[in-house]
């Protein structure tokens, strides 16, 4: 599995190679923004470990840059800052996942493995999903309703994607929680019914027939009235 780490510590990258080289992983490092983004538009990655606090362009900045060409290989950020605020602005910039340092070895290696095996399993679906009147291009991430095109950020058009993925279902909360922001986030914050609000008024709003629905006590379900 090829791997793009993105890291300016020497030891951080020392313990991740020591520990993760001999289970197949080719670590190709860069320590810094601007070569980062280099070696990814020369080579080909499984997947893509950024920290934040890098030289040059930050990591958050180059999440944003790889995602305007490339929608599809999974980004993990590992970084010292744990903030609710820093680890919205990661998921914002469409990264799929973010780990806080200091981190256990064995976590970041189970969570790279789900994230390609994901990643695998999202390019073998169909990559058009549709609902009622509302159409999700999960090649190009246009959204439109009624042949409308909706504007999203990068965490609603994730939770869209998670809602249509499992439409007809009912989401409880907690499952919305992990599945769009990952296990690292407060589990105690509303969150979840913060972004379902900014996305019924781009989903919903001005449109006949609602497709996100509410069910008290549990969570969300999207389906055609």
């Amino acid at each position: 599995m090829k791997v793009l780490l993105l890291e300016d510590e020497p030891k951080v990258v020392s313990l991740i190679k020591r520990g993760l080289e001999g289970e197949g992983y080719e670590f190709s490092v860069a320590m810094d923004g601007y070569t980062a983004l280099k070696m990814v538009g020369l080579n080909h990655y499984d997947i893509i470990i950024l920290d934040i606090m890098v030289p040059g362009l930050s990591g958050l900045e180059v999440c944003k840059q790889i995602r305007e060409v490339d929608l599809k290989t999974p980004i993990l950020i590992l970084s010292a800052l744990g903030s609710t605020e820093h680890i919205v602005a990661g998921f914002n910039n469409v990264a799929d996942d973010y780990m806080v340092k200091p981190f256990n070895l064995a976590e970041l290696r189970v969570r790279m493995q789900s994230l390609v095996r994901r990643a695998s399993r999202d390019l073998a679906q169909h990559n058009v999903i549709t609902l009622a009147d509302l159409k999700v291009d999960f090649d190009t991430m246009e959204v439109t309703r009624n042949n409308k095109v909706i504007s999203l950020t990068g965490t609603e058009f994730r939770l869209l994607e998670y809602l249509i993925r499992n439409k007809r279902k009912v989401l409880p909360r907690l499952d919305i929680l992990e599945n769009v922001w990952g296990a690292e986030f407060d589990m105690g914050t509303n969150v979840v019914d913060v972004y379902i609000n900014y996305l019924r008024k781009k989903i919903d709003k001005g449109f006949s027939s609602k497709l996100i629905h509410t069910v008290v006590g549990v969570g969300y379900v999207m389906r055609a009235q």
